[in-house]
């Protein structure tokens, strides 16, 4: 028995080292070590095995199949070595080519806008709050003390939709008026609401019958014009930089009282006058002031104890003036000339 089991090692390690590829070595692996090959033919035989017999053909059956089985394993490591090679040899990349260049987008120029007066607020504790686009009259006027017959509610002016009742927002201002509501008079607000406004406005350089608003509200105790302005004076020094001046400017808004233009000098011409600023050295960016008593009271807020300042920023007018676009129509037209032109402003793609 023991030379039967040398002359079947001797005889499998030989057709082993013959081998030239994979599918023959799989091959060779089923006939020998397969349910129907000799190993596993001399392993039934076991049983028929003398007891004093048995264990020492046991421990050379074992010893044959161990090292049969590292012989065939280590053949086939060596085969799929060789095709790995050649497979790599045959794909090589010439990695000297130049590569695919691969345009990467960026946000819409808006988008990155309000994001940025986010961020300031955000850092301020202000919290940033949505409402309906299609508005109720009573949040979007009346609230605002601005009553029936008020120029503001002309149907030239404002897109109404249902019996002048519901009409698409012409300013974010209901979502302030909303929130005092739901706060019910007894709680410290510092809120924006950015988001889309409509109004019956022609289409031009300047002007859009759509368009982004950016508007804030904070409602607190002994709030006066200097806490307006100081708010004011950081938004604009981040966004426009550190040398950025502020100034406040009398003006009149029916929510408001009293109410101001906030102007910015003039980045371009440092306030020495340029086409930019009409030769004035400032530039308007918002309109604001401190809360009407009236806009407190139908919001529910007693005006003798609470007070507070709103703002509003033009996010189209905002990037127009950090990126020297002309046409506000361009945030809306699907040119990608012009989209490609935003993303190099923000480092995006290359030149």
């Amino acid at each position: 028995m023991k030379e039967t089991i040398q002359s079947l090692k001797e005889e499998v390690l030989q057709k082993i080292d013959l081998t030239h590829n994979l599918k023959e070595i799989n091959e060779l692996k089923v006939v020998y070590l397969g349910k129907k090959g000799p190993v596993t033919e001399l392993s039934n035989q076991l049983k028929e095995v003398a007891g004093d017999k048995k264990r020492e053909f046991g421990m050379l059956l074992n010893d044959l199949k161990k090292e049969l089985n590292e012989a065939f394993l280590n053949k086939l490591k060596y085969f799929e070595e060789v095709e790995l090679k050649k497979k790599l040899e045959s794909e090589q990349i010439d990695i000297t080519l130049p590569s695919t260049k691969i345009l990467v987008g960026a946000p819409n120029i808006l988008e990155k806008i309000v994001e940025e007066v986010e961020e300031v607020f955000l850092s301020m504790g202000y919290d940033v709050v949505d409402g309906p686009e299609i508005e109720e009259d009573h949040y979007n006027f009346e609230l605002l003390n601005i009553p029936k017959g008020h120029p503001a509610r002309d149907a030239q002016d404002t897109f109404y939709l249902k019996d002048d009742e519901i009409l698409l927002r012409s300013q974010t201002s209901p979502v302030q008026a909303r929130t005092m509501i739901e706060s019910g008079g007894d709680k410290p607000i510092r809120i924006i609401c950015p988001g889309k406004t409509y109004r019956r406005d022609a289409d031009d350089a300047t002007h859009s019958h759509q368009f982004m608003q950016i508007e804030g509200l904070l409602v607190d105790k002994n709030v006066s014009l200097s806490d307006l302005k100081g708010t004011f004076d950081v938004v604009a020094k981040q966004l426009f930089g550190p040398s950025c001046e502020t100034r406040l400017r009398p003006s009149y808004y029916q929510f408001t009282e009293p109410s101001v233009e906030m102007d910015i000098s003039c980045f371009a011409c440092k306030k020495q006058g340029c086409n930019i600023c009409k030769h004035t050295g400032w530039i308007t960016v918002s309109g604001a002031g401190i809360v009407h008593p009236n806009v407190l009271k139908n919001c529910g807020y007693d005006p003798s104890i609470w007070t507070g300042f709103a703002f509003g920023f033009g996010a189209e007018r905002l990037a127009m003036l950090k990126y020297g676009i002309k046409d506000i129509r361009t945030f809306y037209q699907t040119d990608l000339r012009e989209v490609s032109t935003f993303d190099r402003l923000e480092g995006n793609l290359d030149d």
